[in-house]
């Protein structure tokens, strides 16, 4: 896997090549950038797909300086530059950075998609959320979150991956997203770092900017979410002036993880009309 040296760190990504519209991939909390492996397999003929592992907790180079959401969200814009991506589709699920990067560095974006994610005032979203911010702030919180989402017969509760898909992830790809906070006491911390400086305010300032977004945009929310009001994908759509609205069903907040068909075949058709 490639990396790039950012002013904060190592980060690693995934580039499929190739010169067909470029579309950025960017994942949520505790995953990285295996969650949109079924949407690349169907999107890499014809699209050039990057897809950077953040420093979310799944990440396996720890950063050099401790990372909070407003420095994910200049390491997101300094990604697309030092890339030289240009014309870039903007694709974020479970996160709200994507938001705060289109709002603050839209010159190179072409089209914005966000995929039941944070927004407005839930931030962190839902129980799950919470939890991870309390156990950030307990010592020895991290670990024992770790253990709880590693145990196999607890990865389906609503307080860890149950609410985030309808169908089980694969063990292995949970266990690819858990090892690096499992095993690297340096991950641990850029984890809890991360978690401890949520501004509660970033996404109330971003979606105020996301009314001067005049691009496509196109919301992509799951009717059975667990964790993102399913009335913000609206207001999402409403907000921004050439948003539109696909709402899904059979699906949580990882669309990639129960329906990566219907999503690839939606990015598709909003690239080629867009």
């Amino acid at each position: 896997m490639p990396e790039i040296e950012l002013s904060a760190g190592t980060v690693e990504y995934k580039d499929t090549g190739g010169e067909g519209p470029v579309v950025v991939l960017l994942h949520g909390l505790l995953h990285d950038a295996s969650v949109w492996r079924n949407v690349v397999a169907e999107l890499r003929a014809d699209h050039r797909i990057l897809a950077p592992t953040l420093p979310y907790g799944a990440h396996r180079r720890p950063m050099t300086r401790p990372p909070t959401p407003d420095l994910v969200n200049e390491l997101i814009a300094e990604f697309l530059d030092r890339l030289d991506l240009t014309d870039v589709t903007l694709v974020e699920s479970d996160c709200g950075r994507a938001q705060t990067v289109a709002a603050r560095h839209p010159e190179r974006l072409a089209r914005l998609v966000l995929i039941s994610c944070e927004a407005f005032d839930n931030y962190p979203p839902g129980l799950p959320g919470r939890m991870i911010r309390l156990a950030c702030r307990v010592p020895g919180g991290v670990p024992f979150l770790v253990r709880t989402l590693g145990s196999k017969p607890l990865r389906r509760l609503p307080v860890g991956l149950g609410a985030l898909t309808k169908r089980p992830v694969p063990d292995e790809i949970v266990d690819r997203w858990l090892r690096p906070l499992r095993t690297d006491p340096a991950i641990r911390r850029d984890f809890r770092h991360y978690n401890t400086h949520v501004r509660r305010t970033e996404l109330l300032e971003a979606a105020q900017g996301l009314r001067y977004f005049d691009r496509p945009a196109l919301i992509v929310w799951a009717t059975e979410d667990l964790m993102m009001p399913r009335e913000h994908g609206r207001l999402l759509a409403e907000l921004l002036p050439q948003g539109r609205l696909v709402e899904l069903r059979n699906t949580r907040t990882l669309v990639a993880e129960d329906r990566p068909q219907r999503l690839a075949s939606l990015l598709r058709w909003f690239v080629a009309e867009g």
